[in-house]
C-alpha cells in the first residue's frame, strides 16, 4: 500500500467516477484503476460497485474510506507543520454561512490575524448543512455552523454562542406594531427564507408543519442585500438572528413568542490530527468568545 494509491482511491470515491479522478489528479485512468484493483487484492476487499460509468462505495470500501482519508489528512498535516521555516503559511480552510458570518466575521479575523500571522485562514461560504459534509469529506478543516443539525454529534464541536431569532420586517408591513410575534400569525404571509443548506430553515419549516401554518415562501436566499430589497417592499418579512438587526437599521425586529434560539459554534471532524494552525484557531475562538 502506498499513499499515492490511497490518495487516487479516496478521490475516485469523491468523484464516483475514476474518469473525474484521473482528470483531478492529471494522471490516466488505468493508472486509478490499477491502484483501485492492487488496493483490493492487498486487503482482499471489494471497494466498488460499478453502475454504468459510475462508482460507489461498497459497505466495506466505505469502511476503507474512512480510514484512509484519515492517513491522507494526518500525512498533509504532518507535512505543514514540519516543512521549513520559509515555506508559505499555515492554511486552515474554514466554512461559514453567510448570515452568520455577518456576526461574527471580519472582526474575528482581525483579531486572529494580528495575533496570529503565520496562520491563513482560507474562508468558504455554505450553509451549515453542506459545510458539515464537507468537513466530514475533509474539504474543509473546520466550519462555523449553526449547532442545531441532528447529527452534530458525529463531530467534535465547540459552542461559541447562542443566538435567539427575531422577525423582521420593513415600515408598511401588517405586523410592523405587533409587540411579539407568534408562529401561527404568518399563516399566508410572504416570507423570505434562507437557501435548502441553512438549519434555521428547517428547524422554522418544522414548527411551521407541527403548527399547521403554511406561510407563503417568495424568495430563498442567505444574501442580506438581496433579503433587503423584499423587505423594503412592505410586504416580506424574514427571520434574523438578534444581533444582525444593529446592522441594518431600516429593519424592525419583532421577538418570538415562544422564544427560538440557536446555538452556533465550531465543528471538525471526530479523530482527526489537529494540525498547529486548527489548534490555534480553536484556542483563539474559545478565549474571543469567553
Amino acid at each position: 500500500m502506498t499513499l499515492a494509491q490511497l490518495r487516487y482511491f479516496c478521490t475516485a470515491a469523491r468523484y464516483h467516477s475514476i474518469t473525474q479522478a484521473a482528470k483531478a489528479l492529471f494522471v490516466t485512468q488505468p493508472t486509478i484503476s490499477i491502484a483501485i484493483r492492487d488496493l483490493e487484492k492487498e486487503f482482499s476487499v471489494t471497494l466498488f460497485t460499478h453502475t454504468g460509468s459510475r462508482i460507489s462505495l461498497t459497505e466495506e470500501g466505505e469502511r476503507f474510506y474512512n480510514r484512509a482519508s484519515v492517513i491522507l489528512s494526518d500525512c498533509e498535516d504532518l507535512q505543514a507543520d514540519y516543512s521549513s521555516p520559509n515555506a508559505s503559511k499555515a492554511i486552515v480552510r474554514l466554512g461559514i454561512p453567510p448570515m452568520l458570518s455577518t456576526i461574527f466575521f471580519p472582526e474575528l479575523l482581525d483579531a486572529f490575524h494580528n495575533e496570529n500571522p503565520d496562520v491563513w485562514l482560507e474562508l468558504q461560504e455554505y450553509g451549515s448543512v453542506r459545510a458539515c459534509a464537507l468537513v466530514q469529506n475533509d474539504v474543509l478543516d473546520i466550519a462555523f455552523v449553526n449547532m442545531e443539525l441532528p447529527n452534530i454529534d458525529k463531530f467534535q464541536t465547540m459552542t461559541l454562542t447562542v443566538e435567539p431569532l427575531f422577525f423582521g420586517v420593513c415600515k408598511g408591513h401588517p405586523l410592523e406594531n405587533i409587540d411579539e410575534i407568534k408562529l401561527e400569525m404568518l399563516d399566508g404571509q410572504s416570507l423570505v427564507l434562507y437557501n435548502q443548506d441553512s438549519v434555521q430553515n428547517r428547524i422554522l419549516q418544522t414548527r411551521f408543519v407541527a403548527l399547521g401554518v403554511q406561510p407563503r415562501i417568495v424568495m430563498r436566499s442567505s444574501q442580506i442585500p438581496t433579503i433587503l430589497k423584499f423587505l423594503r417592499q412592505g410586504q416580506c418579512g424574514c427571520f434574523f438572528y438578534k444581533d444582525v438587526l444593529p446592522l441594518m437599521p431600516e429593519v424592525i425586529g419583532l421577538p418570538l413568542n415562544p422564544e427560538i434560539t440557536t446555538r452556533a459554534g465550531l465543528v471538525w471532524r471526530r479523530g482527526r490530527y489537529v494540525s498547529s494552525g486548527i489548534k490555534k484557531f480553536l484556542d483563539f475562538c474559545k478565549s474571543y468568545y469567553s
